[in-house]
């Protein structure tokens, strides 16, 4: 229904002579796309938090159970279709001119259930046939296993577990096992995710088509806004794009800009969950990038900020202040978040269980030393021009120690982390 209702009203955007008709056809087009996404995936935290509210004033409210199933990738989905409709809004893109050709855009298999979030200009892929390549699909196939590897092995195996032991329990951590699972989200999250992505970007080669990338060498960043130029690629850019842009942007003075700012790292959170700790999560990034956005301007003129060991120090305290914010995107309820920040600053007022055993934490601490390590060693470099500096050699043992794992690798059977989403 998505497809066809904004497949129709962009046609309609673009046809319309007057502005407030274009307007009127966009406003139809938010309502219907915000509208069903709202209410399937935040339907019953608004009940639930209305009836709270009413609880607060006195009223007794007692809701029918909606029990509203969230439909699978409807986060991104709804934005391939939105960025569609924007885009021609702006004048920016012209109503394709097959309908086949727009439904393959919004529910290509690959990336459907978890992105990346693909932009309109997917469509010109689909002009000529697609000839096969063997490059392509060579390429591809390495692709998929070396998201496997980051999924099935490293996010799964290696760090599920130990993230598990404190987040899936109320019981206050010690200050050694809430960093050690801490970092574990860190680390599991990105291997999760990334690994994803990349799978669905080498089986969209191995079809003929490119996907947009999703990452590039996140824990590497210095700030906040090196980040979300690195981390989900795809969201940040929709978000600057259609929401902080179209808000004002930083054209408006430096209020404006962080009001902008907050707008738009909040509503990101509120897009991965219907949860106030989703919420929160965008907060604590919307607060870092303003301030990170005022001691720029306080003292970037600075050139100490040009040593290397400077970048680095910046770098793991960026890194160290994003783990704060995993905890609040991984924590299943508030008390929860802050029971285990608290035991990250040895501030705890109840009794605290070391619940990680020794083996736990070195497994944690080696495996994202390890991969802040290669996001440090290659965050400017993509995948491709590090494969081709590499003897091919070395790359077809890296590949089948990556198969042996996968294929041996003792684990439970979850589900990739943004499918919920």
């Amino acid at each position: 229904m998505t497809t066809i209702i904004n497949w129709y009203l962009s046609a309609r955007i673009y046809h319309a002579k007057k502005i407030s008709l274009k307007k009127l056809y966009l406003l139809s087009a938010l309502v219907t796309n915000f509208g069903l996404l709202g209410f399937f995936k935040y339907g019953d935290f608004l009940l639930t938090n209305f009836t709270l509210l009413a609880k607060t004033v006195g009223i007794d409210f007692q809701p029918i159970q909606l029990g509203i199933m969230l439909p699978v990738g409807i986060s991104f989905y709804t934005f391939n279709t939105l960025s569609y409709t924007l885009e021609i809004y702006f004048g920016k893109f012209k109503p394709w001119h097959s309908f086949w050709d727009y439904a393959l855009f919004v529910t290509f298999f690959p990336q459907l259930l978890a992105g990346p979030i693909l932009r309109c200009s997917f469509l010109q892929q689909c002009v000529s046939p697609k000839p096969f390549l063997f490059a392509n699909l060579a390429w591809g196939l390495s692709l998929m296993v070396l998201g496997l590897f980051e999924k099935v092995v490293v996010a799964d195996a290696l760090l599920a577990p130990i993230t598990e032991v404190v987040y899936s329990v109320t019981t206050i951590p010690s200050f050694s096992a809430a960093w050690g699972s801490t970092l574990a989200i860190a680390g599991q999250i990105y291997c999760d995710f990334s690994g994803y992505s990349i799978c669905a970007i080498g089986a969209s080669l191995c079809l003929g088509f490119t996907l947009p990338k999703n990452f590039q060498f996140p824990y590497a960043s210095i700030g906040f806004s090196d980040f979300w130029r690195r981390w989900h690629i795809s969201l940040s850019t929709w978000l600057r794009d259609y929401l902080y842009i179209p808000l004002g942007g930083n054209r408006q003075g430096n209020l404006r800009t962080q009001v902008n700012l907050m707008i738009t790292m909040l509503l990101g959170g509120l897009w991965h969950g219907a949860s106030w700790t989703f919420v929160i999560w965008g907060g604590l990034h919307g607060f870092y990038l303003v301030l990170e956005r005022k001691l720029k301007q306080l003292f970037g003129h600075y050139s100490v900020w040009e040593y290397s060991v400077v970048k680095i120090i910046l770098s793991l305290l960026t890194f160290g202040l994003i783990c704060i914010t995993w905890v609040f995107f991984r924590a299943s309820s508030f008390t929860q978040a802050i029971n285990i920040i608290s035991a990250m600053f040895y501030i705890s007022y109840g009794q605290t269980i070391n619940m990680l055993s020794k083996e736990a934490l070195i497994t944690s601490l080696g495996v994202v030393f390890c991969i802040i390590v290669i996001h440090w060693l290659f965050k400017n470099k993509t995948l491709e021009e590090i494969v081709e500096k590499t003897p091919w050699w070395c790359t077809s043992i890296i590949l089948a120690f990556m198969l042996y794992a996968i294929a041996t690798v003792q684990g439970e059977d979850r589900s990739f982390i943004y499918f919920q989403f």
